[in-house]
């Protein structure tokens, strides 16, 4: 590819002096100043450090960077005579404040579940009472149709029913009695 087709410039050294047109100037500024929030940052994260940062665009406008926030960081810096141990430990509150509220977020998330699923198990309860119901009221009536087709067998078997078939029959009673038995 000819260097002539390149549509920027690339990664060069330029001399550093201010850049004349307004406009170039604005857009240099806010891409140098996302990479600066970036170089701090890292820096922050490696070293431990507290940082504050405060620029001002050519327009006048104010962009501030602070870790752990920009509050406790000029708070530190404008109480100059806290003692070492307070700000030392500053970064360290924070942090434990942040993982507070993560824990007391996951408990309640966790809380919400649990009520949740005890409803769920009252729901299914109620249908395991209607159902338990049903099969009461079928095995009455099944039951009830078993005993009235039994209290004439009970009786003496008729003279006219052969013996045989009596002696067929009787067993076949005691059973049914065994099962209406257990049902009752």
């Amino acid at each position: 590819m000819a260097s002539s087709d390149k549509k920027t410039k690339g990664k060069k050294k330029i001399e550093i002096k201010i850049i004349e047109n307004a406009d170039d100037r604005l857009i240099a500024f806010s891409k140098r100043r996302t990479g600066i929030y970036k170089k701090i940052s890292e820096l922050s994260t490696l070293c431990g450090g507290e940082i504050l940062f405060i620029i001002f665009s050519p327009a006048g406008k104010p962009y501030s960077f602070g870790h752990p926030s920009v509050e406790s960081v000029a708070k530190r810096f404008s109480n100059a005579s806290q003692h070492l141990e307070e700000t030392i430990d500053a970064p360290i509150e924070t942090y434990r404040k942040e993982i507070i509220n993560l824990l007391v977020q996951h408990f309640n998330d966790v809380q919400e579940q649990l009520d949740l699923n005890l409803r769920e198990l009252y729901e299914q309860d109620e249908r395991f009472a209607e159902f338990n119901n049903f099969i009461s009221i079928t095995r009455d009536k099944k039951i009830a149709a078993i005993s009235s087709m039994e209290a004439p067998m009970d009786e003496d078997v008729p003279s006219s029913f052969p013996l045989d078939m009596a002696l067929i029959c009787m067993p076949v009673l005691g059973v049914l009695k065994a099962y209406i038995d257990v049902f009752k």
